[in-house]
């Protein structure tokens, strides 16, 4: 049995508790209020800020875990440096977990490193580097906090009316104490994708099918997999993930994201664990999901393949109000759905856009995936959250 500190403890992470609790591992999950999803399915929980370095190291050093595992981005990830160098294993790396909970780190590295093909890109840290940033990539463009999660803090910006108001609105949703934002020219694109990429400890670097993906304020709304792709664009982003996995080292999964044009597929981001948007597959459209994965190959149990058994789709169910006690109407619709699934996370309160459940609906391979895609947003429009 290994003893696993997950640092995050949202709906990503209890459904990694969940697999790594049917195979008898023993979780501590933690995160900056209690009752946090995973709180209610692991063995045992801390409350921490995870941005202050000195409670993390206490908690560290409390339960002296065999694994440690980032679920978010704001944690005081150059402890991990630390953490490796007293024999402690970060998952995927010290490195990976640094780099990639920072833009900026994680773009420099695709862009200037290893030569991955991006979007023009430029740094600001106040609204006047914002208007000069602006000047310099052109209109339109997106700014996004060099540290966030779930499209909190990310706009737009389609006129120069829209710059201050960018920066404001990267500046309340940036997580952590980074004010820095990242400025993108914007890609033409005609379709964006998530390439779920395992790395293991031994044994080949493998893909799951891409999965399709669309996005309102910067979070996704709904997935589906397989996505339809041209198969050269699918090697090219297959060889760019395999780079940028392989720079940054260690075991687990990737959420590696690109844009898809005209004139090729463009790096995006990179998050090194279970991406939000594969929540599609716990629709079971692989022989093993997203989480299954990420476990095993943190452990070190080797993965010979990962198969497609059937397409599937996710769609998100989201809150429209502030609540403490938030509750759900209409489950008894999702219930008699056939070829459908739903999870509540189990959030203890609710705000405007929060995500509070997806429903998953599936088929046979073969099927359309338009389809089941579909399928999934009219279900989750039939459940409402209630204050």
């Amino acid at each position: 049995m290994a003893k696993i500190l997950l640092l995050g403890s949202g709906e990503l992470g209890k459904e990694f508790v969940i697999a790594a609790q049917r195979i008898g591992q023993h979780i501590i999950a933690v995160d900056s209020y209690e009752n946090a999803p995973a709180m209610q399915v692991a063995n045992q929980f801390e409350v921490i800020n995870m941005l202050d370095g000195n409670a993390l190291d206490t908690i560290v050093a409390k339960h002296k875990p065999d694994y440690i595992v980032p679920e978010i981005e704001a944690i005081r990830t150059e402890r991990f440096y630390d953490y490796e160098k007293q024999g402690f294993t970060v998952v995927p790396s010290a490195k990976a977990a640094n780099f990639t909970m920072n833009r900026k780190a994680i773009r420099d590295l695709a862009a200037k490193e290893l030569g991955l093909k991006t979007a023009v890109y430029r740094y600001a840290t106040s609204a006047e580097e914002l208007h000069q940033a602006v000047s310099e990539i052109g209109i339109p463009c997106v700014v996004k906090p060099l540290m966030s999660s779930s499209g909190k803090g990310q706009s737009t910006i389609k006129t120069e009316a829209d710059i201050e108001k960018a920066w404001n609105y990267s500046q309340e949703g940036s997580r952590g104490d980074v004010a820095e934002v990242i400025v993108e020219a914007f890609v033409n694109f005609k379709y964006e994708i998530t390439l779920l990429t395992v790395t293991q400890k031994k044994g080949p670097t493998l893909f799951c099918a891409p999965i399709g993906h669309r996005q309102e304020r910067g979070d996704y709304q709904e997935s589906w997999q397989p996505a339809a792709m041209n198969e050269a664009h699918l090697r090219d982003a297959q060889q760019m993930a395999d780079k940028v996995t392989a720079a940054l080292g260690g075991a687990g999964i990737w959420g590696v994201e690109f844009f898809v044009a005209d004139d090729g597929v463009y790096f995006s981001e990179l998050s090194p664990r279970p991406h939000d948007t594969g929540m599609v597959t716990l629709a079971n459209t692989q022989n093993f999901n997203e989480f299954e994965l990420h476990l095993r190959a943190i452990l070190g149990l080797p993965i010979s393949e990962i198969t497609q058994e059937r397409i599937g789709a996710s769609a998100v169910i989201l809150a429209k109000e502030n609540s403490n006690t938030p509750s759900f109407e209409g489950i008894e619709n999702l219930a008699v759905a056939p070829k459908s699934d739903f999870r509540l996370f189990g959030k203890p309160s609710s705000r405007p856009y929060r995500r509070m459940g997806v429903v998953v609906t599936y088929d046979s391979l073969g099927k359309e995936v338009s389809e089941v895609t579909e399928r999934a947003k009219e279900l989750a429009k039939k459940i409402t959250v209630k204050p």
